[in-house]
């Protein structure tokens, strides 16, 4: 077996309208968006009955991509995680961007809150982490230099 590549990220969200505005504003690409369910996607998902939309965006380079979705049914028992960046299995998204500052400000309107702080890494890059749609921890990189 070789590994070929990564090919996506999957993130459940309550409301796909904004987590896709959100992604948007991040410079991703609205790829497409299409209902799922039947036989085939209850046995994926080992849920039966699964009704769901998703959407698919693509970075500008056209390798990373992130699947939202909404699950329609079965409805979900607990909320999403809202814990810390150090807690085991809490998903996190990092990203190359121009400019950290420009980039909170853009997604600021759409949910986003810092974390922590933009901190910079000596001479090399800035960093920040925000919070995305169902909490979802997006790193935001500038490189320097």
């Amino acid at each position: 077996m070789t590994l070929k590549r990564m090919d996506h990220v999957g993130i459940v969200v309550e409301d796909l309208p904004a987590a896709i505005e959100f992604f948007v504003a991040l410079g991703m690409e609205l790829v497409g968006q299409a209902p799922v369910g039947g036989e085939w996607a209850d046995k994926l998902t080992a849920l039966e009955g699964l009704r769901a939309d998703i959407a698919m965006l693509r970075t500008p380079d056209g390798h990373g991509q992130v699947e939202l979705s909404t699950i329609h049914h079965p409805k979900a028992v607990s909320p999403a995680p809202w814990e810390p960046v150090s807690t085991p299995g809490i998903p996190r998204l990092t990203f190359v961007i121009d400019n950290v500052d420009d980039a909170f400000a853009r997604l600021r309107p759409h949910g986003a809150e810092l974390v922590g702080e933009v901190a910079q890494y000596e001479d090399i890059l800035r960093y920040a982490y925000v919070r995305g749609p169902a909490g979802v921890i997006v790193g935001l990189v500038e490189e320097l230099g």
